[in-house]
Order: structure tokens, then sequence, then C-alpha cells
């Protein structure tokens, strides 16, 4: 799926960073604040947070900064968190059953509505207040929930078959925790993390 409007994944990452350290600003009672002392605050950089906000927008005013409560309201409309958006978790494993519960607790705009694995030990039991449905199931509940954003942590054997009953039952955007390469389909937005790669990363600067 391509970037929308133009707009990199980069610059959507940097853009909810801004959002976590505006909303710290908040907390602190803070009113106002320049691009320069964002920067400075929480080590970032003051022409890239300028640049990034005006693909958006005029948001700050020259020689007063920005005002800390209109940007958080602007940023959450641009990432699109002032509405609700459903989700499903596939693999209810330690991973994913972390996931869940966090997110059903932390992360307003998100909401758990589906939950699936494989395991008869799991299947018909509650985590929270959903019951675990049997994989299987996917192409049948998941039209039935509204979810438009998957949570994948299953195993590899696992993924390639779960992502796709996925895009094809309407998922329309899949965070994946499972150590695959997906064969992706276009119409489905889809970001990996692995924690293998990113620790063979960490690993390869350790040994420079």
């Amino acid at each position: 799926m391509a970037e929308p409007a133009g707009i990199s994944s980069l610059t959507l990452n940097r853009l909810s960073v801004y959002l976590r350290c505006l909303r710290q600003l908040q907390d602190s009672g803070v009113t106002h604040v320049s691009s320069s002392q964002l920067a400075q605050q929480f080590d970032l950089s003051a022409p890239l947070i300028r640049k990034d906000l005006a693909q958006f927008g005029e948001f700050g005013i020259r020689g007063t900064g920005y005002r800390v409560d209109d940007l958080v309201e602007s940023l959450i409309k641009v990432l699109g968190l002032d509405r609700a958006h459903n989700l499903a978790v596939v693999g209810m494993g330690s991973l994913g059953s972390a996931l869940a519960r966090y997110l059903s607790v932390n992360d307003k705009p998100f909401r758990i509505v589906a939950a699936f694995d494989v395991d008869g030990r799991k299947v018909g039991h509650k985590i929270g207040h959903l019951t675990i449905h049997h994989s299987r199931e996917i192409r049948e509940i998941i039209p039935q929930t509204g979810a438009q954003i998957a949570v994948l942590s299953v195993p590899e054997s696992a993924a390639q078959s779960c992502y796709d009953d996925l895009a094809d039952c309407g998922i329309k955007a899949v965070l994946n925790f499972a150590p695959a390469q997906l064969k992706q389909a276009p119409s489905v937005r889809t970001k990996s993390v692995d924690f293998q790669i990113n620790l063979e990363e960490l690993a390869y600067f350790l040994s420079c």
C-alpha cells in the first residue's frame, strides 16, 4: 500500500514522538513551546520538527512558538487518534496476551474486539472481556467485529496463512510480530516488528 499523500512512515513515526513529548509538557503545565525548546528538552531536531509539522499546516506563531494544547489536538487528528480503531489480536501467547491487556487499558483510540489462538487450552477462555476464538474462525468473526487493524503474534509457520485470512476478511492494517517475511496483500498496510533483527543490529554495533 502506498504512503498516504506522500508522507513517509519515518515522518509519521516522528509525529508520534512529538505527540508523546507534547503530552509530557501538558502534564507539566507548559502552555507554549518553541521548536527549539522542544528539541532541546527531548533531544530532537528543531529544523526537522518545523519541516515535519509544515507538511500538515501552519501550527506555530512566529516569536511565540506553539500552543501546546492546540498542537496536541492537531497531531491527534493528523494521526487519526480522534476516532476509535477496532483491533483483533491473533496469537494469544505471552506477547499477544500482554499486548491485548496493555491496549485495552492504556490506548483509548484502540479497542480490542477479537482475540484468536489455535491452543485448545485457551480457546473459549476469556482475556479481559474477550472470549478467545480459534484462529480458523478469523474469516467468520472479523467481519462481525468491525476490526480494521490486526496484531499478528503467531509462530512463523502460521504467520502467512493467518495474514491471508485477515486480508481476505477486511482487515486494512497488520502489525506483525511473527518472525516471518510475509507475502503482503496490496490492500493491507503491513508493519513488521522483528526483535531478532533489532537485536542483531545492536550486536553488530557492540562488535565494532
